[in-house]
């Protein structure tokens, strides 16, 4: 039987984004984001509820960073709010404030052995950018993008050698600009493909910027972070493997073919028409080859069947992709469990997307930047014994070393999330963290699974 121990220097991480857990939301000058918007509309997130407060890390960030160095982990991944540093969004108004909180977090990880990830995209556009200038529909955002990227490459490079660009840009596209169900709340059968497009350029400009201007003398890594469920064959029929890959396609191909082959899925192409926007020469050359290492945000797996030409109504967490524009249609297992986000529990999903993703981009160095679950956990005596999310990650974790022991290189894993908090449209309804968060104290607790990760990490091996 194989070892269970990880790669000497694996990445150990925890992950956790600006607006979910910085509160301040108006604090030292900051601009206001989409978030701070959308959440204001009534009827968009669960119960009002708001991350004006969230967990408060704007103010206890010092007590965060001593949690994480009793966890051990060696990386933290967390992101910019680009209006706390860019209260407009461009490089014209610079917020020292803003500059001085994250260099001074930065600067505490590092003095705790912990190597900061930043993510420079996290959802929370300024909402200046979306008020005045149609945010990533319009195509002067990949420079306004690259110009802030610049700022903190300038300000937080010195310190920090791995950088990623966007998170999860489907979300941003399909959820932001298809659905309406995030920010900005836009609902179109078009605009996910533009923003899309618009996206995958500000990435390219900001790693040009990066690998110009900065990497020569500071070093370190960029890279982007897609997300992506594993879509397996309903059945063996050609129609179902054929609608399963489609379904990949339209998920994380969208943004990862064009990184790596310089083009988007062909399936794309043929279906959507003039509805897909397309690279020039120029373009097509920034885009292939601007990533360093492949982020991945993986979460769960649906079973995949062609449609048969019937109308297939959106999924919010469904398709990658609109619903309609695939001929795909997803459900579960009914023996699968379930999180409570109604999302199935399938390490061997994980597996497969991890062997298909190596074999469609030549094996790249991969980088799970999140992965985790929402479960109903519960305080009690002070504590909560979440043995379900417990499970979960060793199950992944277990899976994600079989892949590397297959010959993939799967350098990192990044437990979603350090700590519960403001889950987007869910509110606080939904606790994803392995710190339990009272949100009337803020108090934090290490959950279960926070102990056990802890051990896994000093022994840098799935421990029992």
């Amino acid at each position: 039987m194989a070892t269970k121990n990880f790669p000497p220097n694996f990445v150990w991480g925890t992950a956790t984004s600006s607006y979910q857990i910085e509160g301040g939301w108006n604090a030292d000058g900051k601009g206001p984001s989409i978030w701070d918007a959308f959440t204001q509309i009534p009827g968009r997130i669960h119960e009002g509820e708001t991350g004006d407060v969230a967990c408060d890390h704007y103010n206890r960030w010092r007590e965060d960073v001593q949690l994480m160095k009793q966890l051990g982990v060696n990386a933290y991944r967390f992101s910019i709010a680009w209006s706390r540093i860019l209260p407009d969004g461009t490089s014209n108004q610079v917020n020292q404030a803003g500059i001085d909180f994250y260099s001074q977090l930065i600067d505490e990880l590092l003095a705790n052995g912990i190597q900061p990830w930043v993510t420079l995209y996290h959802w929370d556009l300024p909402l200046a950018l979306e008020m005045e200038k149609d945010g990533w529909l319009n195509p002067e955002i990949a420079d306004t993008f690259a110009d802030y990227a610049a700022v903190c490459f300038e300000h937080f490079g010195d310190r920090v050698k791995n950088w990623i660009t966007l998170n999860e840009p489907w979300v941003v596209a399909v959820l932001g600009y298809g659905q309406g169900v995030f920010a900005p709340g836009r609902t179109s059968n078009s605009e996910p493909y533009l923003a899309a497009h618009h996206l995958l350029l500000a990435h390219a400009k900001a790693v040009q910027v990066y690998r110009s201007r900065f990497q020569p003398t500071q070093g370190g890594q960029i890279g982007m972070s897609n997300n992506c469920d594993w879509r397996e064959p309903l059945t063996d029929s050609p129609a179902d493997v054929e609608a399963a890959q489609r379904a990949l396609e339209f998920f994380v191909a969208w943004f990862a073919d064009p990184v790596y082959h310089g083009r988007y899925p062909q399936c794309m192409i043929d279906r959507l028409g003039d509805r897909l926007p397309k690279f020039s020469e120029e373009e097509i050359a920034l885009l292939k080859g601007s990533s360093d290492f492949f982020g991945l945000n993986h979460y769960t797996t649906m079973l995949a069947a062609d449609s048969g030409g019937e109308v297939v109504q959106g999924n919010v967490y469904g398709n990658g992709g609109l619903s309609e524009d695939q001929d795909v249609v997803l459900q579960q297992d009914p023996a699968w469990e379930l999180t409570k986000m109604q999302w199935a529990v399938v390490p061997w999903g994980c597996k497969k997307l991890l062997h298909w993703l190596a074999d469609r981009y030549d094996n790249p160095p991969i980088i799970i930047t999140e992965n985790g679950g929402a479960f109903p956990d519960e305080l009690k005596d002070g504590q909560v014994d979440d043995q379900d999310r417990l499970q979960f990650v060793k199950s992944y974790l277990t899976a994600c070393q079989e892949t590397i022991e297959e010959g993939v290189q799967l350098r990192g894993y990044m437990l979603w999330s350090f700590m519960d908090n403001f889950e987007w449209a869910s509110g606080y309804s939904k606790r994803f963290g392995i710190h339990y968060v009272d949100f009337e104290t803020l108090e934090r607790i290490p959950k279960a699974s926070a102990v056990w990760y802890s051990k896994v990490i000093a022994a840098n091996a799935i421990v029992d």
